[in-house]
């Protein structure tokens, strides 16, 4: 099957541009959420324990594919069943989608997350699942890293 990609998604400095405009918790809520309704359906047969990440409160499910031309670069799918989940999904694909491994294990994602101060308002399970995906993510790119070295 061919890779998808999801290009609907902003990049991160537009979303925290955005952000920054919303004023109250409940509309940038309502954003994180149009931001997961902007995902790709993930196709059934991504949805396996492989791709299931474990640690999140929801299902949720990451993919990974990596792009071998020249450096090689990762990018992801993902989906979960709880929408406010799916809106996290985006805004760390926009993150990190597109990068090397080497430029996904500099990223300093307490910091660039905490531009957002999702911490302030994602209940404590939530935030949870969010570091158990940016870990999923990270131990890919660690997986290329070694692969490629």
């Amino acid at each position: 099957m061919d890779t998808i990609t999801q290009t609907d998604i902003p990049p991160f400095r537009d979303i925290l541009a955005d952000f920054e405009l919303l004023e109250d918790w409940e509309d940038r809520y309502r954003y994180v959420i149009e931001l997961g309704r902007k995902l790709e359906p993930l196709p059934d047969e991504f949805r396996t324990p492989e791709t299931k990440v474990q640690g999140c409160v929801s299902q949720v499910w990451l993919s990974t594919t990596i792009h071998p031309n020249g450096v090689p670069r990762l990018t992801f799918i993902g989906d979960s069943d709880a929408h406010i989940v799916r809106g996290l999904i985006a805004i760390l694909f926009a993150i990190y989608s597109g990068k090397t491994a080497k430029e996904i294990l500099d990223i300093d994602a307490v910091s660039i997350l905490g531009e957002l101060h999702l911490n302030e308002h994602l209940t404590p399970q939530r935030s949870n699942g969010l570091m158990a995906m940016v870990t999923r993510i990270r131990s890919d790119a660690e997986a290329t890293r070694a692969g490629a070295g």
